[in-house]
C-alpha cells in the first residue's frame, strides 16, 4: 500500500554522503519510509520533490511530462553551479538532456552501435585486452598495486576508445578531465575540463570528418552526410557524452565490484565455481552499488499526480536510483549482497527513454572482468583495511580513487 505524501518539507542537503562505503545514506531510508515521494529543501535554498520508492521512481523516469532538459528553469541541478550552468547551456544539449522527438532523433542512429550481433563481435576484442592488462598486474613484482590505475580505468578506456574512434595515447587527457568534471572539490576546474574536453573532441571530429576510420564517429558523419547535413556542434555534444559515460561509469564498477566481491568471499565462490552465475552477479552489484545516484532528475512539464502526490507544472523532481534499489518491497534485505538474487528489474542504468544506451556494453565488460580477473589472480585481496580505501564520497559518481590489491 502506498504511504501518504509528508505533508511538511524534509530538510535534504544534497548531495549527501554514503553512510558506508556500500550503503545509501541514512537519510534515504528515513525518507523513504515517510513516503516514496516527499518534498523537499534543497541546499541552494530552493524545493523539488524527492523520488525514492522503487514504483514512484520507475513511474516519473517512464513519463514523457518529465522533461530533462536542464535548460528549463527550475530544474533541480544540486550538483552545478550557476557558472557551469551557464557554460552547459552555452552548447548544444547533450543526449541525456533532450526531449520527445528530439532525443529519440539524437537516439535513434547510435543504437545500432550497440545491438546484440556488434557487441558479440567485439567480445573477444574485449577479452583480449582484458587479458592484457592482467599480464601487465601478473607481470609485475610491485605489490601492492593500485588496481584503479593499473586495470580499472584502463580497460574500458581502452574499449571505448577503440569503439568510437579515439586514439588511446590521448586516453590520459581525457581521463583526466572527466575526473575533473565529476569532482565536486572545484568549480573552476570543473569548467576548465568541460571546455577542454569538447575543444578536444571537436578538433577529433574535424579530423574525421576527412579522414573518417572504421569506427562509431566516422560512421555518424558518414550517416549526416547520406542525409545531405552535418551537424558538427551536434555530434560534439553526443561524441562528448559517448566518450566520457563510456569510460567512467565502468571503471568505477570494475573497483567496487572487486571491493563488493572480496569482502564477501562465499558470494564470489558462487561465481568462480559457476561462472553462469556472473551475469547475475553483475546485476546484483550494479544494484547495490548505483554509483550514478544523482543524474536522473527531471522537471514537470504539466500537473501529474503520482502516488498521492499532487507535481505542478515547473517542480523539479530528483529520483534517487540509490534508493529505489534499496527499496525492500522490491528487494528484500537490499543490504545483504545476494549475486542469485536475479536484481535485473533495478535502475542503475535508469528506466524508460533515457535508459543508458550503453548498459549492455557495460553488462559484458564486467562479466569479462570479473570472470577473467578472478580466475587468472584467484588468491587476489585487498591490500588495505576496508576503512583505508579512499571512495569518492565527493565525485558524482561513485567510486574508489585508489584500490590497492596484492595476491
Amino acid at each position: 500500500m502506498t504511504k501518504s505524501v509528508a505533508s511538511e518539507l524534509a530538510d535534504l542537503q544534497l548531495p549527501v554522503e554514503r553512510s558506508c562505503p556500500f550503503a545509501p545514506p541514512a537519510a534515504y531510508e528515513q525518507l523513504r519510509e515517510q513516503a516514496p515521494i516527499v518534498k523537499i529543501r534543497l541546499k541552494s535554498g530552493g524545493e523539488a520533490w524527492w523520488v525514492s520508492g522503487h514504483e514512484a521512481a520507475r513511474t516519473v523516469l517512464a513519463d514523457p511530462r518529465f522533461s530533462s532538459d536542464k535548460r528549463k528553469d527550475g530544474f533541480p541541478l544540486f550538483t552545478l553551479d550557476a557558472a557551469t550552468l551557464q557554460q552547459l547551456r552555452s552548447q548544444p544539449p547533450l543526449m541525456l538532456g533532450m526531449d520527445g522527438a528530439e532525443h529519440s532523433a539524437t537516439r535513434r542512429p547510435v543504437i545500432s552501435e550497440f545491438t546484440v550481433k556488434r557487441l558479440a563481435a567485439l567480445r573477444p576484442r574485449v577479452q583480449d585486452i582484458v587479458d592484457h592488462f592482467i599480464d601487465d598486474l601478473l607481470a609485475t613484482d610491485r605489490h601492492p598495486v593500485d588496481l584503479v590505475q593499473a586495470f580499472s580505468l584502463p580497460v574500458p578506456s581502452l574499449v571505448i576508445c577503440e569503439l568510437l574512434g579515439v586514439p588511446y595515447t590521448d586516453h590520459d587527457f581525457f581521463q583526466s578531465r572527466t575526473t575533473m568534471m565529476v569532482s565536486r572539490t572545484s568549480v573552476e576546474d570543473r569548467r576548465r575540463a568541460f571546455a577542454e574536453l569538447r575543444a578536444y573532441i571537436g578538433d577529433l571530429l574535424t579530423r574525421k570528418e576527412s579522414e573518417p576510420g572504421d569506427d562509431l564517429f566516422s560512421r555518424q558523419i558518414a550517416g549526416q552526410r547520406q542525409k545531405g547535413t552535418l551537424d558538427h556542434a551536434g555530434l560534439v555534444s553526443l561524441a562528448f557524452l559517448l566518450l566520457t559515460a563510456g569510460h567512467e561509469t565502468t571503471a568505477n564498477m570494475i573497483s567496487l565490484g572487486v571491493v563488493g566481491l572480496l569482502t564477501h568471499p562465499e558470494q564470489l565462490a558462487l561465481i568462480t565455481a559457476d561462472p553462469g552465475k556472473t551475469p547475475l552477479a553483475v546485476e546484483e552489484l550494479l544494484r547495490y552499488f548505483t554509483i550514478a545516484d544523482g543524474v536522473t532528475s527531471r522537471i514537470a512539464t504539466e500537473d501529474v499526480k503520482i502516488g498521492g502526490a499532487s507535481i505542478r507544472a515547473g517542480e523539479g523532481v530528483v529520483v534517487s536510483g540509490l534508493s529505489a534499489n534499496w527499496d525492500p518491497a522490491v528487494f528484500k534485505d537490499p543490504a545483504a549482497l545476494d549475486v542469485e538474487r536475479g536484481a535485473r528489474h533495478h535502475l542503475a542504468f535508469g528506466f524508460g527513454p533515457h535508459q543508458c544506451l550503453g548498459q549492455n556494453l557495460a553488462r559484458m565488460e564486467l562479466q569479462i572482468v570479473f570472470d577473467t580477473l578472478f580466475r587468472r589472480i584467484p588468491t587476489l585481496r585487498l591490500a588495505v583495511p576496508m576503512e583505508d580505501v579512499p571512495f569518492k564520497n565527493d565525485a558524482v559518481i561513485y567510486g574508489a580513487h585508489e584500490l590497492p590489491v596484492t595476491w
